[in-house]
């Protein structure tokens, strides 16, 4: 028999296994790798079943739909400041809380809970965009790199320490949704190996240094009104950066034109005037350059390459957008 108060004896006392907290898709790799490197999830926390969709039918959030596939516990709190909730927490004495993309901050109560902290996945190289949209917002401001963070979780909005970071390049064909699917998968392989070093000590938590932080703030639906006169350069990322929400669009005959791909070309003419159909996309010319659009969709009718779309309403140089 070991003796009671020896090493092994000690670690096996220890709080072992997490709690995962997210709902959107972001999180659903997070989640998948560490089911898949052997982690014991005690409990996934979600956002309770919402209207979604144009019929508002109420439906599971993805992390949900993903933990009933690994038949994991789901817990689906309204708030996290219920006293039973925090107690249904302190009852799993989980080793760590792993937070990505949850949707409500967490209080002091389980901030101060696990043995290595609430850990957080966030989608920037913090202290940059820091806040709720820092994917779209690394594209709209012509960042060339970007990258994701493990930090531990304090009573601000992403200003705790950071654990680990990787970077990715922004391409200049990179949306919003692509860039989201490559973070997605980085987060998840930097988590794994995050939790890794943090049990082996072989990590170092750093604060974040104020005078370099930058925020990324929500996105609204007008934010992506295209205005013809801004440069080609700052088109294209607003295009890219608003793919797929809120969704870039100009005006067309008084109907909503959705625009996607967002090129720059060599093209000159006047703001909105179209320029032509090119190998690439319908030409349209900026305040300075032009822009390519490979496919686009109008009010009512579904997303077409740019030749259909030229075809079917009978364009021609010289017609104006917006």
């Amino acid at each position: 028999m070991t003796p009671a108060g020896s090493p092994i004896s000690a670690r096996v006392s220890e709080p072992r296994g997490l709690v995962f907290m997210g709902t959107p898709d972001f999180a659903c790799p997070a989640l998948s790798a560490l089911a898949e490197s052997g982690e014991t999830i005690l409990a996934v926390t979600t956002q309770p079943d919402r209207p979604q969709g144009r019929g508002r039918r109420v439906a599971p959030s993805p992390v949900k739909a993903l933990a009933l596939k690994l038949h994991l516990p789901i817990w689906q709190p309204e708030t996290l400041r219920d006293p039973e909730v925090v107690a249904r927490f302190e009852a799993a004495s989980p080793e760590a809380i792993v937070v990505v993309a949850y949707g409500l901050i967490l209080p002091p109560a389980l901030l101060n809970l696990p043995r290595l902290g609430c850990l957080n996945v966030h989608a920037s190289l913090l202290p940059a965009l820091r806040g709720p949209a820092p994917i779209p917002w690394a594209i709209l401001r012509g960042e060339t790199e970007t990258g994701v963070t493990t930090m531990r979780l304090d009573p601000g909005m992403d200003t705790g320490p950071v654990l680990l970071s990787r970077s990715t390049r922004i391409l200049d064909t990179d949306t919003a949704g692509s860039l989201h699917d490559r973070l997605a998968r980085l987060g998840a392989e930097l988590l794994v190996e995050t939790l890794a070093g943090l049990r082996a000590g072989t990590i170092t938590p750093r604060p974040q240094d104020e005078g370099r932080a930058s925020y990324a703030p929500m996105l609204k639906k007008t934010d992506g009104l295209l205005d013809w006169a801004r440069p080609a350069a700052l088109l294209s990322r607003q295009v890219r950066g608003l793919d797929p929400w809120p969704g870039a669009y100009t005006l067309f005959q008084g109907r909503t034109l959705k625009l996607f791909g967002g090129q720059v070309g060599s093209g000159q003419g006047r703001p909105g005037q179209v320029l032509g159909l090119g190998p690439e996309g319908l030409v349209v010319a900026a305040g300075q350059g032009s822009l390519v659009l490979p496919e686009l969709q109008l009010a009512g009718h579904r997303r077409l390459p740019a030749s259909d779309f030229w075809h079917g309403q009978r364009l021609s140089p010289g017609r104006f957008l917006g």
